[in-house]
């Protein structure tokens, strides 16, 4: 078989982490935009700059971290454990609590440049036809902001299929629960498989090409230009 059933394993629990995370950062990720795009506020600046931290910032440094924040003496660990949850590394959700960090600004940027580029007119018009301000986003904004969700969706589903260091500093290697295609790759590097490195890495190849071939063929905004 040219991939292994671990491959197989690897492939399929990659692209349910970056469908889950994906999924969670158009819902997180929607209202911070627009309040981004909308806002006069004096904390644009700062918010803006901590949104767009993971784009600089080294994976291993958020994810250790995050490692902290959600261990068995952190907030977010502790918080977990009182609730009955358990502890977040070394899980799937783990990872997506890291991806969801780490692919944050994939999602908030381009969403944020398509609402800041609707203007104020189309929405200025709906208000006069009485449109609440629920009315005009969900009505108004958010269609006119598709092309910006079509590449915030594909860009954020993308990262997250490639992260590596994160993932692997929340999920650790462990087969069918955090061993992604990129630590499974790793692992056959490790290991001086290289046969079989060179087939995952291939798929993976392939892959990267037809989202970026996606987001450039089949984006509304790339077609308008």
């Amino acid at each position: 078989m040219w991939l292994t059933e671990t491959d197989l394993e690897a492939i399929w629990l990659t692209l349910r982490l970056a469908a889950v995370t994906t999924l969670i950062l158009f819902v997180v990720g929607t209202p911070v935009a627009w309040w981004l795009a909308r806002t006069r506020s004096r904390w644009k600046g700062p918010i803006g700059a901590v949104v767009a931290l993971p784009l600089v910032l080294p994976p291993s440094v958020l994810g250790f971290y995050l490692l902290v924040a959600m261990g068995p003496n952190g907030p977010v660990g502790q918080l977990t454990q009182t609730l009955g949850i358990g502890l977040l590394p070394f899980t799937f959700w783990g990872l997506v609590v890291a991806s969801v960090f780490y692919s944050f600004p994939f999602m908030v940027q381009p969403v944020q440049n398509a609402f800041e580029g609707i203007g104020d007119r189309p929405l200025e018009a709906a208000a006069t036809l009485r449109a609440s301000p629920l009315d005009r986003f969900f009505s108004v904004a958010l269609p006119l902001a598709l092309p910006g969700f079509v590449t915030a969706g594909i860009l954020t589903f993308a990262h997250t299929v490639g992260e590596f260091g994160v993932v692997l500093m929340i999920g650790g290697n462990i087969p069918g629960v955090t061993r992604v295609a990129s630590v499974q790759i790793y692992d056959y590097v490790e290991a001086l498989e290289y046969g079989n490195a060179h087939r995952l890495a291939a798929v993976m190849l392939v892959f990267s090409f037809l989202v970026l071939l996606a987001l450039y063929v089949w984006n509304p905004g790339a077609k308008k230009r």
